[in-house]
C-alpha cells in the first residue's frame, strides 16, 4: 500500500527507531483489522473519509433497534420483591434455606425472608409484578422480563463494572462506548453517548469511559448523582461573549495548528479525539440549549412522567431527558437512580420509597416512546448490578448482595413483548433455567442493534478486544 504525503514526511525527514515505527504502525494495523471485520463498512476510511469519527455507520445486518436507553438502578434491587414471584418464600418464611448458600457473602445472613409486598398478574401475558411497581406492571404486555440474569462478582464496584463494561477486574470500554464505536451517532450535533446524573462511586467514570477506544466514544456526563435533574445541564454550551463566526475562525486556526502536528508526527489518538471534541462542542451550540429546556413540554407529558410531583420529579426529568436525547439521535442514553437500592437493612421503607420515585417515570417513558412510535426501534433496559438474597440480613428487614440471580427487563427494540424468560430456584437464590450472564445480555443487545458481538473488536496491547471478551451468546428466545 503506497504511503500518503504525511506518512512519507513522517518516515522520511525524521528518522525514528524500529520500536517507535512499530508503535505508530500498530495504530494502522488495528484500523485495518477493524475494517476487515466489518467488511470495510464500518471503518472510518470506508466511505467516511474526512467525516466525523462518530458519523452514523451501517450495521452489520438488519437491526431491530437503533438506540438504547439504560435505566440503571444503582445498588441492586431485590428480584424476589419486584419481578420474581416466589410463593414458597412466603410459605417458608423464617425457615432455613434448604440449599447451600454461596461460599462468598457480604454479611451474616439468616433464614428465608418473605417479601413484604404482594404480587399480582398483569395484562394478557399474566406477568407477575409486585405492588412496588403498579405503573410498570400496567405495561407488562410490553415487557420482556428476564429472571435468570447472573454475574460473577458480589461487590458493588466490580459488579457495576461487569454490567457496564463486561469486565469486573480490568478497565474496559463501556457498552455505550462500544455501541457508539460500532454505529456512530445519528445526529452529528450531539454526542453519541450521554449519561444523565451518573454515579461517581463504585467504578465512577469507568462506567462510561471509552478506556482504550478513542476518546470521542466515551460518554458525556450531564450532572452527577448529587445533582438535581433540573440543574443537570451540559456546561458552557452557550458563549454570549463571542459570536459564532468569530468562534469558527478561532477554531479553524486551532485545528490548522493541531493538524500540522499530526502531519509532522503521525497518528495521535488523544489529539485526534481532542480535535473532534472541539468540533462537536461547536456544533452542539445549535441544538443542546433548546433540547435541555423542557418548559415547552405539555402538561399532559409532564404529568405522564410525574414531573409535577416532588416524589417523582427528579427521576421523571431524567427519563424525559432520555426520551428527548434519544429522539434527537443520541445512540446510547443512560439514566441512573443512584445509589439507593442497597438495602442490607430497612428494606420495607427504602425499597418502597425507591420504587415510588421511579415507577411512574419509567411507565411514562415507555408510554411516551410507544405513543411516538419510538419504542419499536428503541431498546429500553432496566436493572441493577446484582440482585438480593431471599434470606434475611440484619433484623429481618434487609437482604445481602446476590450476583447469582437478578431480574432485569427489556422493552421495545425487537424483543418479545409480554415474555417472562428464565427461572430461579424455588426461593430465588440461584438462576437455574435459561441462565443469562451479563455477557449474554451484551451479546443480545448488540445483536438487536445489528452487530455481531464477536466481530465488534478493537486491537489494543497486541490482542483483539470486544465487549463480551471471549464469552457471550445471543439469547434468541427473547428476540421477536
Amino acid at each position: 500500500m503506497p504511503l500518503n504525503r504525511s506518512q512519507c514526511h513522517r518516515f522520511g525527514p525524521h528518522p525514528i527507531s524500529r520500536r517507535e515505527m512499530l508503535r505508530r504502525s500498530s495504530i494502522g494495523f488495528g484500523g485495518l483489522a477493524f475494517a476487515g471485520l466489518f467488511a470495510e463498512k464500518l471503518a472510518a476510511d470506508s466511505g467516511h473519509a474526512g467525516s466525523s469519527p462518530v458519523a452514523a455507520r451501517p450495521p452489520m445486518f438488519r437491526p431491530r433497534a437503533k438506540r438504547v436507553i439504560f435505566l440503571f438502578m444503582h445498588g441492586g434491587p431485590s428480584q424476589v420483591d419486584t419481578f420474581d414471584y416466589k410463593p414458597l418464600l412466603k410459605r417458608d418464611d423464617d425457615k432455613p434455606f434448604p440449599g447451600e448458600k454461596p461460599r462468598i457473602v457480604s454479611g451474616k445472613t439468616g433464614n428465608l425472608l418473605a417479601s413484604p409486598w404482594e404480587f399480582k398478574q398483569y395484562g394478557q401475558s399474566g406477568i407477575h409484578v409486585s405492588d412496588l411497581f403498579p405503573n410498570v406492571g400496567s405495561m407488562a404486555d410490553d415487557l420482556c422480563v428476564i429472571n435468570s440474569i447472573h454475574g460473577s462478582n458480589s461487590r458493588h464496584g466490580a459488579a457495576l463494572l461487569e454490567l457496564h463494561t463486561g469486565s469486573d477486574t480490568f478497565v474496559r470500554p463501556s457498552m455505550g462506548s462500544w455501541i457508539t464505536y460500532g454505529l456512530g451517532t445519528e445526529n452529528q450535533n450531539l454526542p453519541g453517548f450521554i449519561t444523565i446524573c451518573p454515579t461517581l462511586g463504585h467504578g465512577g467514570v469507568n462506567a462510561w469511559s471509552s478506556a482504550f477506544l478513542p476518546a470521542h466514544y466515551q460518554g458525556t456526563p450531564i450532572g452527577t448523582s448529587r445533582s438535581k435533574a433540573e440543574e443537570a445541564k451540559i456546561p458552557f454550551i452557550e458563549n454570549k461573549e463571542i459570536s459564532i463566526p468569530l468562534q469558527r475562525m478561532e477554531l479553524d486556526y486551532l485545528q490548522r495548528v493541531n493538524q500540522g502536528h499530526l502531519d509532522q508526527w503521525g497518528p495521535d489518538s488523544t489529539l485526534e479525539s481532542r480535535i473532534e471534541s472541539f468540533e462537536l462542542a461547536f456544533r452542539m451550540q445549535r441544538e443542546v440549549p433548546q433540547l435541555q429546556e423542557i418548559d415547552g413540554e405539555s402538561k399532559t407529558t409532564r404529568n405522564l412522567y410525574g414531573i409535577d410531583n416532588p416524589v417523582t420529579r427528579n427521576f421523571g426529568i431524567q427519563c424525559l431527558m432520555a426520551r428527548r436525547f434519544a429522539e434527537a439521535g443520541v445512540r446510547f442514553v443512560q439514566v441512573t437512580h443512584s445509589y439507593k437500592w442497597d438495602q442490607h437493612g430497612n428494606l420495607r421503607k427504602e425499597h418502597a420509597q425507591n420504587a415510588l420515585e421511579v415507577d411512574k417515570p419509567i411507565a411514562g417513558l415507555l408510554n411516551d416512546l410507544k405513543g411516538r412510535g419510538l419504542l419499536e426501534d428503541t431498546l429500553v433496559l432496566w436493572g441493577g448490578e446484582f440482585g438480593r438474597t431471599p434470606v434475611s440480613e440484619g433484623n429481618r428487614d434487609g437482604r445481602d448482595h446476590n450476583p447469582h440471580a437478578c431480574s432485569m427487563f427489556l422493552a421495545g427494540g425487537g424483543v418479545k413483548p409480554g415474555l417472562r424468560y428464565g427461572r430461579t430456584d424455588d426461593y430465588g437464590y440461584y438462576a437455574v433455567e435459561n441462565k443469562v450472564h451479563f455477557h449474554d445480555l451484551h451479546a443480545t443487545m448488540l445483536h438487536l442493534l445489528g452487530i455481531d458481538h464477536e466481530s465488534l473488536t478493537y486491537k489494543f496491547a497486541g490482542r483483539d478486544f470486544r465487549l463480551t471478551d471471549v464469552y457471550g451468546r445471543v439469547v434468541d428466545d427473547v428476540i421477536a
